[in-house]
């Protein structure tokens, strides 16, 4: 029915789904680091951008490696990958999102800038 696949059972696809879940998560972390102005992680005392950039980069690697079934299930490095991205989601993003975009104070009217 499934081909090559025949040999996996139903916990190997739940493993497999999972992981694929958990790289869906890590790639949204570092989408959204990208996306926010680096003073804003100073401000909030948290880690440097460029830090998190690169924490989350390496996350979503070994993520995509667990998606694609490269890596052990029982293996470290996914779970440590997933734990970074949910720190940062959970810690990090709510204090960086809080942060004005527009710091200047300048041509900006009541309902944005000019």
């Amino acid at each position: 029915m499934f081909g090559s696949y025949s040999s996996y059972g139903v916990i190997d696809w739940f493993f497999l789904a999972l992981s694929a879940a958990a790289f869906v998560v890590e790639v949204w972390a570092f989408v959204d680091a990208i996306t926010r102005p680096g003073p804003a992680f100073a401000a909030n005392g948290k880690l440097t951008k460029q830090l998190w950039l690169i924490i989350l980069g390496v996350a979503a690697v070994i993520g995509l490696g667990g998606a694609l079934g490269k890596l052990s299930v029982i293996s470290i490095l996914p779970v440590v990958a997933f734990v970074a991205a949910a720190v940062y989601l959970a810690d990090v993003r709510p204090k960086v999102r809080s942060f004005p975009k527009n710091r200047s104070g300048t041509s900006s009217g009541p309902y944005g800038p000019w």
